[in-house]
């Protein structure tokens, strides 16, 4: 039987042995902490952070409640949407790291899209 944590490290391996991001399409990777989510958009074949956000940048910190960390997924995905197209690009492929498609993941990768992200 295993423990909680090796099972997230093998769900995470599953997912990134599946996923590569490139120049053109890099991955918008998630970080999901108990009070903070972080996103990044990598170029793997470079190793290079394109964009990075998370719920501390000071552009959307006081836009939600301490509590409300739905609200912060949601305007994380918007800003990390509107970084990404400000540095042309348009497309990415999204890596949910390990983490459930649901809750304030799936609200980040929701708010994105509607940003124009299209992954």
């Amino acid at each position: 039987m295993r423990d909680a944590t090796s099972r997230f490290i093998l769900r995470r391996e599953r997912v990134r042995r599946k996923i590569s991001g490139t120049s053109e399409r890099p991955r918008l990777s998630v970080h999901r902490g108990l009070r903070n989510i972080c996103a990044q958009l990598v170029d793997d074949e470079k190793g290079n952070t394109l964009v990075y956000a998370s719920t501390l940048s000071p552009e959307i910190k006081d836009s939600f409640k301490a509590k409300d960390t739905l609200g912060a997924a949601k305007a994380l995905g918007e800003l990390i949407s509107k970084k990404a197209i400000e540095k042309g690009i348009k497309k990415a492929v999204f890596d949910r790291g390990g983490y459930i498609y649901m809750g304030r993941v799936k609200a980040l990768a929701d708010a994105a899209r509607k940003g124009g992200l299209e992954f």
